[in-house]
């Protein structure tokens, strides 16, 4: 894979802003559609506390497969396929993304600047 550019690893500014487009859109679904208040005691709060968690997941299951990415991905210009080039199909961003949701595979990376949780399932975020 090139170093820089179209087709290179994305770095972690882009993946964390991917990120974070995504977590806020997820919590305005929430607050939406779930009754989440990001202002309530955790005691007041219930099982809507997960909701935005919930819908970050249900996002990535479902975007990652149809778009070759969640729309913080797509927004920021990236795509996520397998290693050696393809589709990631439909288990791994399933796996993936619940290793995401785990925080700790993601902020561990290899030389390539690869998360664990990437390297679990196969896969690969690069820039468009």
């Amino acid at each position: 894979m090139p170093e820089s550019g179209s087709g290179s690893i994305a770095r972690p500014g882009r993946r964390i802003g991917a990120l974070l487009i995504d977590y806020a859109a997820a919590t305005i679904i929430a607050t939406a559609f779930f009754g989440y208040d990001q202002f309530a005691l955790p005691s007041e709060a219930g099982l809507s506390l997960f909701a935005p968690m919930m819908v970050f997941v249900a996002l990535q299951v479902l975007f990652i497969p149809t778009l070759g990415g969640s729309p913080g991905h797509r927004i920021l210009g990236m795509r996520l396929q397998l290693l050696h080039g393809g589709w990631a199909g439909l288990w791994r961003p399933i796996v993936r993304t619940l290793l995401l949701a785990l925080v700790i595979p993601a902020v561990v990376w290899d030389a390539d600047q690869r998360g664990l949780h990437d390297k679990a399932a196969g896969t690969v975020l690069l820039r468009g």
